[in-house]
């Protein structure tokens, strides 16, 4: 017997023993109610996805074709559109998650108007969202099993005991809309007890990820900007530990860390790493400090002076006080950071890089695998890389390298709009077609996510549509590009109404009231041109 139906049973037994004063109360409606309603906490959804994704890493180590994908969010309706885009069109949500950008959140939903992507918001707009978008997931599911009950009610009125079968055998099974969230933490907010308390806080709100970078918390950069500071290797792994505390505090035990490192563009760091004995992560870390070799005669005032190998060493430091690493040292930084983030009790890996490029990105996962064979990674599909250029000038270069005549190319130019039907652009756009799935299987990565697509989706919608709707098209402009595209691809939310839970509100009316219930869903609506 199915959890609908153990419901209807359950209530009917409360009903007798409560008596006459019950007896308004229907156990169908109740079942119904508790269908739609089938996470009663943040946490129990914390649980839930965790489970989820890591059974997706286990499928994805048996299988590097079963990757995972996300696309970043900054509102609630934003991740329930996808989701429900992704039902609509695939049928379920499997390997189909959602990923919280800081960015986003820096940029949209801050207090203090937009922000760069530096730690500046508020750090409980993280939380906020997290639990915002559950809470539109969760009306996701409230609204489609709500449209599986009118169906179900339309079948029983008209004695069709096959739909009716059907549309139970739909309720009974029904796919929830709620999937893992990725959640950016940046770089902790502060120190490990401050990580530990914002953890916990996305964690109550329903995070069953949490992503961490290695960068200097009061320095934050965006990844693919310039200026990164990183930490050394004890204070990072005090924050992931922070970040298992809370998941284990919580009972969160699946919960999922993904250790970011941006070593591979960050050439500074803010402090010089202890060392407890030769060869430890401090010391490895100063190895690949810029220094020079001095004398004791040689220091200055104020001078920081270490220990290398048995000869005392100047690091090199800038005005503003900080030391820079030497120069093209970033890729073996990176290898460095993954396989002790692992060691720290990482669950993901996600190194930021400068171009999406499988070879690049290989090479050093085949490093970190010789040491961890089953590290994996997360990969930012950043819209901060300008993709048809990086893989046209790819393609450029491997047809050179092969000794392809390219000549018919200028190599600085090959974003215009004059090689778009060329050979050249048409292999750019098939690797950029198959990169993640290239890169998953080469590159060890599980997770391909793109931080901010509705950011640029809401800005090129928007500015097609005050082109046309401002212009000689007036409203033209917006039926024929939206409402009348909305129609016919069946977008859900050409009904706004019923979107925003309208027909759910009438069918609780119905329940509390009876025939005496006042609702908005009758032959007046203007929604029902949209049947």
């Amino acid at each position: 017997m199915s959890a609908y139906q153990n419901d209807i049973k359950a209530v009917a037994a409360l009903k007798e023993a409560a008596g006459a004063g019950w007896s308004g109360i229907s156990e169908e409606a109740v079942a119904r109610m508790r269908a739609q309603n089938k996470f009663k906490t943040h946490l129990d959804i914390a649980k839930y996805t965790a489970k989820i994704m890591r059974e997706d890493m286990a499928a994805y180590d048996a299988d590097s074709s079963k990757y995972t994908q996300s696309l970043g969010c900054w509102h609630g309706f934003i991740g329930q559109q996808k989701m429900i885009s992704i039902k609509k069109h695939f049928g379920n949500t499997q390997r189909r998650y959602l990923y919280l950008s800081g960015w986003m959140i820096a940029a949209l939903r801050s207090q203090f108007g937009p922000l760069p992507d530096q730690s500046m918001h508020e750090k409980t707009a993280v939380a906020g969202l997290i639990e915002e978008l559950y809470t539109f997931l969760r009306q996701a599911d409230a609204r489609e099993l709500d449209l599986l009950f009118r169906q179900l009610d339309a079948a029983k009125e008209a004695g069709d005991a096959a739909k009716v079968a059907e549309v139970q055998a739909q309720i009974d099974n029904h796919e929830t809309h709620v999937v893992p969230i990725i959640a950016d933490i940046d770089a902790g907010f502060g120190n490990e007890e401050a990580t530990y308390l914002m953890a916990k806080q996305m964690i109550e709100a329903g995070a069953c990820c949490i992503q961490i970078e290695n960068q200097v918390a009061d320095e934050k950069q965006c990844g693919h900007q310039d200026g990164k500071v990183t930490v050394p290797h004890a204070d990072f792994h005090a924050k992931l530990r922070a970040v298992r505390y809370a998941f284990l505090e919580l009972g969160v035990d699946d919960g999922v860390i993904v250790a970011r490192t941006d070593s591979q563009g960050a050439g500074l760091t803010k402090q010089i790493a202890t060392v407890k004995e030769p060869g430890d992560q401090g010391d490895i870390y100063n190895s690949f400090l810029d220094v020079e070799e001095i004398t004791v005669d040689q220091m200055q005032q104020g001078d920081v002076v270490i220990n290398q190998n048995g000869k005392l060493v100047r690091p090199k430091r800038l005005p503003s006080g900080l030391f820079q690493f030497r120069r093209g040292t970033g890729e073996e930084r990176c290898v460095f950071d993954c396989i002790e983030a692992i060691k720290a009790g990482a669950d993901l890996l996600w190194i930021e890089t400068e171009k999406p490029h499988v070879g690049q990105i290989k090479e050093m996962m085949d490093e970190v695998r010789k040491v961890i064979p089953n590290a994996k990674l997360v990969y930012n599909n950043s819209p901060s890389f300008n993709w048809t250029l990086n893989f046209r000038q790819q393609v450029f270069d491997a047809w050179a390298a092969e000794g392809k005549d390219v000549s018919a190319y200028d190599r600085a130019n090959l974003m215009s709009v004059d090689y778009d039907e060329t050979e050249l652009s048409a292999e750019a756009d098939r690797r950029i077609q198959s990169f993640q799935a290239d890169a998953s299987r080469e590159a060890g990565i599980f997770h391909h996510l793109i931080t901010l697509p509705t950011y640029h989706t809401a800005a090129l919608s928007t500015d097609n549509l005050a082109k046309r709707y401002f212009g000689e098209e007036g409203m033209l402009g917006y039926v024929q590009q939206v409402q009348r595209q909305e129609i016919r691809q069946g977008i859900a939310c050409v009904k706004h109404q019923n979107m925003s839970g309208s027909d759910i509100g009438d069918a609780h009316k119905e329940y509390f009231s009876g025939e005496n219930a006042l609702k908005a869903s009758g032959k007046d609506n203007t929604m029902n041109q949209f049947h």
